[in-house]
């Protein structure tokens, strides 16, 4: 066995105690944490290296074999020369926002049922109903099914959480006959469907108006690459019910977000819950500020207190996999773009 040194870069804030956790993984790698900005003495020798925001440009980095990112989605990394560099394998972090984003989407989900905003303003205004039990009927959630657009990590989790509540749920994805997860992509413990056993029923991708017809809630999990790009548009809005919600996690650009705002503004669905946009910060003119039947949130599903732990965590076992020159988690097809 070579006892040769692993240079590598971590170019993000972690803690003393991530670093101390990932220094004890082995004595050949030379583990050093610049922020918030990296010495250009520090890339000549750097192997491995895990970003954030730092693109060293490709001659700056000749040792360079392995870019670990602190996301999940890529998109915007992609156009920079060294991440387009083959012989740089590519990772990220995917499978740690699982939990956090099916809590959000739960929340959501329970918040139009039970019509938590109504609430809400009724409040401001110091309003009691004459007639609440009229007017705040829920459905029980367990005749309520929702469908999951991508059926990745975060998707996987969504579906468990549903399930245990009761729920139907429904599932699609680029290839429908592959339900389970690849072994290759990192998973919790105790975390998501393995097996895709949950869903009722998997679509293509191609389908996906077509399991909108049935679903209370449209969840969006997918990855934003030009094959995806307005993948929920006004077909799909047409053929949701009209008293159904769309929940976006994932990216802007998924959503034809001006469709969207039509279908809201028409009544052709119910509301939705949206985390991301296709311009971020969403601009103060955007209508969707001002319709109740939409909640905003700011890009935030899937943070986490514990964030750079979980993200440590998958760094730290694709560390112990480059040591042994195993296959890393979470490796990106740039082909795909995810």
């Amino acid at each position: 066995m070579t006892d040769e040194k692993i240079n590598v870069i971590v170019a993000i804030d972690f803690s003393d105690a991530i670093m101390e956790t990932l220094h004890n993984i082995s004595p050949r790698l030379n583990i050093v944490r610049y922020f918030p900005d990296v010495p250009q003495s520090a890339w000549e020798d750097c192997e491995v290296l895990y970003t954030v925001r730092h693109y060293p440009e490709p001659e700056q980095v000749p040792r360079l074999r392995w870019i670990q990112f602190n996301y999940a989605g890529i998109e915007r990394a992609l156009n920079k020369r060294i991440v387009q560099a083959e012989d740089i394998i590519l990772t990220t972090v995917s499978g740690i926002h699982a939990q956090p984003i099916a809590n959000y989407c739960l929340m959501m989900m329970l918040a139009f049922n039970f019509q938590l905003p109504r609430m809400m303003r009724e409040q401001q205004q110091s309003l009691w109903l004459p007639n609440p039990y009229e007017v705040y009927k829920p459905i029980d959630m367990h005749r309520l099914t929702v469908g999951i657009v991508g059926y990745g990590a975060i998707g996987r989790e969504i579906a468990r959480v549903s399930h245990a509540l009761g729920m139907r749920v429904l599932a699609s994805k680029r290839d429908a006959k592959q339900p389970a997860q690849s072994p290759h992509e990192y998973c919790p413990p105790n975390v998501g469907d393995p097996q895709g056993d949950i869903p009722e029923r998997i679509y293509p991708t191609e389908a996906t108006a077509l399991m909108a017809q049935e679903c209370d809630f449209l969840v969006v999990t997918a990855p934003l690459t030009p094959a995806t790009k307005h993948m929920i548009n006004e077909k799909v809005f047409e053929a949701m019910k009209p008293t159904s919600v769309l929940i976006n996690i994932a990216r802007g650009g998924l959503v034809d977000e001006q469709a969207l705002i039509s279908a809201l503004a028409a009544g052709k669905i119910g509301g939705a819950a949206l985390d991301v946009f296709e311009t971020e910060p969403l601009p103060t003119t955007s209508p969707l500020w001002q319709m109740e039947n939409v909640i905003i949130s700011p890009h935030i599903s899937g943070n986490s207190r514990y964030y750079h732990d979980k993200a440590a965590d998958v760094f730290a076992e694709n560390l112990r996999r480059y040591l042994d020159k195993r296959p890393l988690l979470n490796v990106v097809n740039r082909e795909l773009g995810y």
